[in-house]
């Protein structure tokens, strides 16, 4: 979410009104969330000016570990000069960080190419605001899903119906540090979470959802008594169902 509203961000800010904008103070501390959406909360350092050159060996664009050579135009300017500052600054200070984490396994290519792109500046901020696009369709609309046998089968599901916390436990990446809430597309990919997790014997998926549009499931180690919740389905192994009647 914070580096696609970056890429957007930018992406305004290299078809701006004024011309090409660059962040001159380009830091994490510059940025704020608003609403889902990163803001700059100050604009004092940026800049419309792009270099100034004769030839091409005047537009080099320097930073403290790469150095890219760029093109000098007719007119006198290093093309493109803001745009890709602006673009390996995202990143150097946000991709590099936030990227390579929490994504499905089956979407982490296309986010390392993203990446790989952005770090040797061979995306400008068009195609790689496409990129992001591309994943975000494949990540709301499942289709990153791999073909796997159905698993939901071997749940028994309780609509209106939550468990009491059980014997809690951690995974990674939870949106909660407290226990383990995952998103999800479906009933069916929290199966396969549940019975990938050794520790997993029930989930619960509520009515709460991120903002992508996709549920949160809860997924729990134990279950004990269930309590009515009108907003939820509590889905329990058929085997750990057994041994409880037992």
């Amino acid at each position: 979410q914070i580096c696609l509203s970056l890429v957007k961000l930018l992406f305004y800010l290299a078809h701006s009104p004024l011309g090409s904008i660059v962040l001159l103070d380009f830091q994490p501390r510059q940025f704020v969330m608003v609403d889902g959406n990163l803001k700059v909360t100050d604009m004092d350092d940026a800049s419309t000016e792009e270099l100034s050159c004769k030839e091409d060996n005047d537009c080099t664009l320097d930073f403290p570990t790469k150095s890219f050579p760029l093109k000098c135009s007719v007119v006198g300017k290093c093309e493109g000069m803001n745009e890709k500052k602006n673009l390996f600054n995202a990143y150097r200070y946000f991709f590099t960080y936030l990227l390579p984490h929490s994504a499905p396994p089956t979407l982490r290519p296309l986010l390392s190419d993203i990446l790989n792109a952005t770090g040797d500046l061979r995306y400008g901020i068009n195609e790689t605001l496409r990129a992001f696009e591309k994943v975000l369709h494949l990540y709301k609309s499942g289709l990153y899903l791999q073909k796997r046998p159905l698993l939901l089968k071997d749940y028994i599901s309780l609509k209106g119906f939550r468990t009491v916390e059980g014997e809690g436990y951690k995974c990674w990446p939870s949106y909660s540090h407290l226990g383990c809430l995952l998103s999800i597309h479906s009933a069916e990919e929290a199966a396969a979470i549940c019975n990938s997790q050794l520790q997993c014997q029930s989930f619960i998926i509520t009515q709460h959802r991120t903002w992508t549009g996709r549920p949160l499931a809860s997924f729990q180690s134990s279950w004990t008594d269930l309590i009515p919740d009108a907003n939820a389905v509590v889905y329990i192994k058929r085997s750990a169902s057994s041994r409880e009647r037992l």
